[in-house]
């Protein structure tokens, strides 16, 4: 049932604001009001729509990966050239199977077609765990101007703490997902590594690239004046790689590196969106760039995303590897605890690529 509100009631931004983020309806809710003009608190500042005006305007394109291709070296270089070049890519014949990612987007779709007190029951006030939280927008008490976006974010811890606390409708197909693509990631993570000297993905390394996993279930419903807002502002992601799933609506844009022009990254069937995030920048000591993206909104459809932040542990203390600091090469980032990195990323609104400086020395 959707939520009835007369358009009058949302005159006030205080009410849209308790509608959307206290109430729970998200902008899921918003939306389904049927509401015909975008809230103020959603229309993003001059740049930021200027930039929503000028982001096709390119032919360039991220680079597509057969990682099926049997010259396993040209993978490993195809890989590592463009986590350096565009520090975005699209990985084909991955060997996670279609099935997981189909189920995977149906739970997604199911978590959000919930009622809002079932929903609800997830929100940061309500949940019976940290690891869980269903919420709007980045960081709705940060930021000037609002995201159009709701999610459900899941924190892995065990597959005991998620069967205790993780949304049943949603729980196995995301586990499955995340498990079926840990060897996909653990691949990526090897061919990354060797060239930066490392020898082996042994323990150390493995909890320092992939010592943790968060997965996030992505809605971004239909907007009126999509063009006055965005799905998700100009950020940078604070993982070591991030593996996106998305739909086949598209509107997830990255900035070039070599022309800064905000290049579309099409929806490629069966594929995932992978990216370079933060701490992988900071370990490579920045040969890898993770690179500023952003989401538009969308005037005519609803859009699903389900992204897995493949992070460091969070006691994790990240800067450049030894390996690639051996060679004399000087480093351009301290030493910092990943989980004080990370609380500065979510204590402040989307601002392109700032949280990074903040481990530059």
């Amino acid at each position: 049932m959707a939520p009835t509100l007369s358009t009058a009631q949302f005159s006030n931004p205080a009410e849209v604001t308790d509608f959307v983020v206290h109430k729970g309806n998200g902008v899921k809710g918003l939306s389904e009001t049927g509401i015909k003009a975008l809230p103020d608190q959603y229309i993003q500042p001059l740049e930021e729509r200027l930039i929503n005006k000028f982001v096709n305007e390119t032919d360039e394109a991220i680079p597509v990966i057969d990682m099926s291709n049997p010259d396993e070296n040209r993978v490993a270089e195809a890989v590592c050239d463009a986590a350096e070049k565009w520090g975005f890519f699209q990985v084909i014949n991955h060997g996670v199977p279609v099935e997981v990612l189909d189920d995977v987007k149906a739970a997604t779709h199911r978590f959000f077609n919930l009622p809002v007190e079932e929903k609800c029951k997830f929100t940061k006030e309500n949940s019976l765990s940290t690891t869980v939280r269903f919420g709007t927008s980045f960081s709705p008490l940060a930021e000037k101007s609002l995201e159009w976006k709701d999610y459900l974010s899941l924190f892995f811890v065990s597959e005991a703490e998620a069967e205790q606390f993780w949304p049943d409708i949603c729980r196995n197909e995301t586990l499955e997902y995340i498990d079926k693509s840990k060897k996909m990631v653990r691949k990526l993570l090897e061919y990354l590594g060797k060239n930066l000297n490392v020898k082996e993905l042994d323990e150390t390394k493995e909890s320092l690239f992939m010592g943790s996993i968060r997965v996030n279930l992505n809605y971004y419903p239909i907007c009126p004046n999509p063009d006055l807002t965005v799905g998700v502002g100009r950020h940078s992601d604070v993982s070591s790689l991030t593996i996106l799933l998305q739909d086949q609506i598209g509107g997830l844009h990255v900035r070039s590196l070599a022309s800064g022009n905000w290049v579309h990254v099409p929806p490629v069937p069966g594929s995932f969106v992978i990216n370079i995030g933060d701490a992988m920048q900071i370990l490579s000591n920045g040969r890898y760039k993770s690179v500023e993206h952003r989401v538009l909104a969308n005037g005519n459809n609803n859009r699903i995303s389900v992204p897995i932040f493949v992070n460091p542990k969070p006691e994790s203390v990240i800067g450049p590897l030894p390996e690639v600091i051996a060679n004399g090469e000087e480093p351009i980032y301290r030493d910092i605890l990943y989980s004080d990195y990370v609380r500065y990323f979510f204590r402040k609104a989307h601002d392109g690529k700032k949280t990074v400086d903040y481990a530059k020395i």
